[in-house]
């Protein structure tokens, strides 16, 4: 994996993570200036990062106004869960034959490390957690366009569950999901990637989540 980052990159990093953190909300203008001053680069880097977002449909360019954080409808939230379940489902399943020991116990780690982010309210902790567990078998995943595609659309759901209102609803919410994984760690575990892939597409990302996104 190649560490070095471009400053672009540098920056659609800083600009994703806001948004991660809530301090980029959608709806809200994205200050270009701002930018440039906290990361201590040009406009140009900034201009690019945001052209990129902008294609990923993380952010929208509006006229007169500049890049907004983009706000999904429920009903494109809802379509977006569909093709992110099937092209989850189907990424694990090509990457199940390439899951060694040392990937199995990272992933059990990353739930456990789920559980606590959890039980202390340590929402960042748990964006990081989950993506890292994810992020196992995507990084063995043989098809990397999929996994590239996958991501993309992943990002248009990055939320800070802490400004959610809801802390208790929240984590009821977030301890169904990791004990998905362990569901998910069973089946690959048992080699039943069909059933793998029906999970993950049809209780994982069950389109009726995307109505409990605070969008």
């Amino acid at each position: 994996m190649n560490n070095y980052l471009s400053l672009k990159d540098h920056v659609y990093n800083y600009i994703v993570d806001q948004i991660n953190n809530g301090n980029l909300i959608a709806g809200k203008k994205v200050n270009e200036s701002a930018i440039s001053e906290s990361l201590n680069v040009s406009r140009t880097p900034v201009r690019e990062a945001l052209i990129q977002l902008s294609s990923e449909g993380l952010l929208e360019n509006v006229p007169r106004k500049g890049f907004v954080i983009k706000n999904l409808t429920t009903e494109e939230a809802k379509e977006t869960y569909f093709i992110i379940g099937a092209l989850d489902g189907l990424a694990a399943s090509l990457a199940a034959p390439f899951l060694t020991e040392k990937h199995m116990n990272e992933m059990e780690f990353y739930i456990q490390s789920i559980d606590l982010a959890i039980n202390t309210g340590n929402f960042s902790m748990y964006h990081k957690m989950q993506e890292a567990f994810h992020g196992v078998y995507l990084s063995v995943c043989p098809n990397k366009s999929l996994v590239n595609l996958l991501l993309q659309l992943q990002k248009k759901f990055l939320k800070n569950f802490a400004h959610s209102g809801e802390a208790e609803l929240t984590k009821k919410r977030l301890s169904q999901t990791n004990n998905e994984h362990r569901k998910m760690m069973e089946l690959f575990k048992k080699g039943e990637l069909a059933e793998l892939e029906r999970y993950m597409k049809e209780v994982h990302w069950n389109i009726d989540k995307a109505e409990l996104i605070p969008l």
